[in-house]
């Protein structure tokens, strides 16, 4: 119920945001991602440092025109060409996979998951006060590095698959939902081009059937397991549809913000300010 309440608000703030634009100029083609994530689809793997970048202006003629053309009132901006794609070794893989596990947000998202499965009663075996959480936290912080590493580096190595997530790159949100939604089922390949994406429904299946093994026995068997296999996709397509409309919620929300937000924000740590992701 979590994730269509969240999937529905992406989809109501991804209309609105649709309203917007066709009412002034069209944003530019290019989002500010992280630098472990591809930026257009089925297009380019671009490096931090060009997420976003123009064509230099080209240098002046030396030798003066007799009758100079007059100088247009608008020159647009020319974007540079996205660059090639370039998949992924299986050490980049290996690393991509291993770089969220010492972060000091999964740190935070384990300890939050931990003290809502307790507060919530999930795993009501584990018990109680410290040891309970403790448990608790043992199982979420097994949940998801199993997954990641599953996923990410074992299976998206051996199938020759891209991990990472590219962005649409239509300006129509319907359009941009179904396709972020459907990259649970589809994927790129190392040698380009897409195809199903193995790696990660088995690395769900992989992982969720793992989960019998410290999971208490209440917890196990078959319906349990299909259950959660199918739950963990579901999440899967929440979060892509999230990843996608992030950015665009982030320049609405930003352009809103006051000023004095954006003043205590700036003296703020830089371990904070990445995991807000301003």
């Amino acid at each position: 119920m979590v994730h269509k309440i969240c999937a529905g608000g992406v989809l109501f703030l991804a209309v609105s945001l649709s309203a917007a634009q066709s009412s002034g100029p069209a944003p530019s083609a290019t989002f500010f991602a992280d630098p472990d994530e591809v930026i257009f689809a089925g297009a380019t793997a671009v490096p931090e440092s060009a997420n976003s970048f123009t064509s230099p202006s080209p240098a002046p003629d030396p030798s003066p025109s007799p009758n100079p053309a007059p100088v247009a009132a608008f020159q647009p901006q020319v974007t540079a060409a996205p660059l090639a794609y370039q998949p992924l070794s299986a050490r980049d893989k290996f690393d991509l996979a291993m770089r969220g596990t010492h972060s000091l947000d999964t740190f935070v998202a384990f300890a939050y998951e931990a003290t809502s499965a307790q507060m919530t009663g999930q795993w009501y075996q584990y018990g109680g006060g410290m040891e309970g959480w403790g448990k608790r936290l043992g199982a979420t912080v097994a949940d998801t590095e199993s997954r990641r590493f599953i996923q990410t580096f074992l299976l998206s190595s051996v199938l020759h698959q891209d991990p990472r997530y590219f962005y649409c790159t239509q300006k129509n949100p319907i359009a941009r939902a179904w396709y972020a939604a459907s990259r649970v089922l589809i994927t790129q390949k190392d040698s380009g081009g897409e195809t199903f994406n193995s790696s990660e429904v088995l690395g769900a299946l992989f992982a969720t059937s793992l989960q019998n093994a410290y999971y208490p026995r209440y917890n196990r068997g078959w319906n349990e397991t299909m259950s959660r296999f199918t739950g963990g996709l579901s999440s899967d397509a929440t979060s892509k549809l999230l990843r996608e409309f992030t950015p665009d919620l982030k320049r609405i929300f930003r352009k809103h913000e006051p000023q004095s937000m954006k003043q205590f924000e700036s003296r703020l740590p830089k371990s904070i300010q990445q995991m807000a992701d301003f």
